[in-house]
């Protein structure tokens, strides 16, 4: 039987305009119209009407819940889902909480107190996922983390992949020479099955697996200081690390947000980036290329994480359809802050 994106696909139109079509919206063209029109009857394309039913009984508004006040990152991203969910006609609040808090808890009561048609996560702790997403019986999607692992009915995830960015990040800082790597940021909690919760964690599994995999030692209690998603943090551990730890020549700092606090605290202690020590973050917010230096960093596909994860949160509102996992491709930015150590 076809689906919604298979007739989109035939079409040559978005799923977003096929859904406006089905649903008798008056913003498409009479073109766009006619042709999908033509498609369904051809396919004999049959929309569920239970979660037709379910979407009339919830409310108007999407609800979307962002982890953390500070991180830019997830700020950029939330944009650029709000205009998503805007070109599509739908309405959206928003929640901010902090890093510490409990998201899914929170989407717990959302749905009690509100009904909303669905759910947007903007970063998440997976092991809140684990414990209670049962409890939540509204389409949802984790954006910028991946759900694959958890099997949770009703979530859908888009994310970038953690693991294999941040052994790309020290493959770089390994191919310019360096051998005394620090890492900036995040915690490392793993799972009873010995794997990372979290896409940050996840980033630091991969980093460490390429030093591994190149011979390069690495001390979690020397090299490596935790701390929030945000400059203050990134200021804070930076300090902290290059106290304890002065011979390191290159650091990867997990978020950008992070590097840009670690480039003050660098100056603040009588370092040059990237003549001292080099720096590499992870995001690729606009800030980061207009820091000085620019910040070499993994920039994250956010009009891709945005658009793929609010057309299939749209499509499962409406349809019936399985849930999503997929991975958006990253992409390298060199910029200005990593050099050869120095002799």
């Amino acid at each position: 039987m076809a689906t919604i994106r298979d007739i989109a696909r035939m079409s040559g139109y978005s799923t977003g305009t096929v859904s406006r079509v089905i649903n008798h919206r008056a913003d498409v063209s009479e073109e766009a119209r006619r042709k999908i029109e033509d498609i369904i009857r051809e396919q004999n394309y049959q929309p569920n009407t239970s979660a037709r039913t379910l979407r009339r009984s919830a409310s108007s508004e999407i609800s979307i819940i962002v982890r953390g006040n500070d991180n830019t990152f997830l700020h950029s991203l939330l944009e650029k889902v709000q205009i998503c969910i805007r070109e599509n006609g739908e309405n959206a609040n928003v929640q901010f909480i902090r890093e510490t808090d409990d998201e899914v808890a929170v989407a717990v009561e959302l749905v009690q107190n509100l009904r909303p048609k669905g759910l947007v996560f903007l970063g998440g702790s997976i092991p809140s996922f684990r414990k209670e997403f049962s409890k939540i019986d509204v389409p949802s999607v984790l954006v910028s983390a991946s759900a694959e692992r958890l099997g949770c009915e009703g979530l859908s995830s888009f994310s970038t992949d953690d693991e294999e960015a941040g052994a790309a990040v020290m493959r770089m800082l390994l191919s310019r020479g360096h051998r005394r790597i620090g890492i900036l940021g995040g915690y490392r909690e793993s799972s009873h099955d010995g794997l990372p919760e979290d896409g940050p964690a996840f980033r630091i599994w991969g980093a460490l697996r390429e030093l591994r995999e190149s011979g390069v030692s690495f001390d979690f209690g020397r090299d490596y200081e935790g701390c929030s998603f945000s400059a203050e943090g990134g200021y804070q551990s930076a300090k902290r690390l290059l106290c304890r730890t002065p011979d390191l020549t290159g650091i990867f700092a997990i978020s950008d947000t992070i590097a840009i606090g670690a480039i003050r605290a660098f100056s603040d202690l009588g370092l040059r980036v990237p003549e001292d020590i080099s720096l590499v973050g992870f995001d690729g917010i606009a800030y980061a290329q207009y820091c000085v230096p620019r910040l070499a960093t993994i920039r994250q596909d956010t009009e891709a994480l945005a658009r793929k994860s609010v057309e299939d949160l749209l499509m499962r509102i409406i349809y019936d359809r399985p849930t999503v996992h997929e991975k958006v491709p990253y992409q390298f930015v060199n910029g200005e802050s990593v050099a050869r150590p120095r002799e």
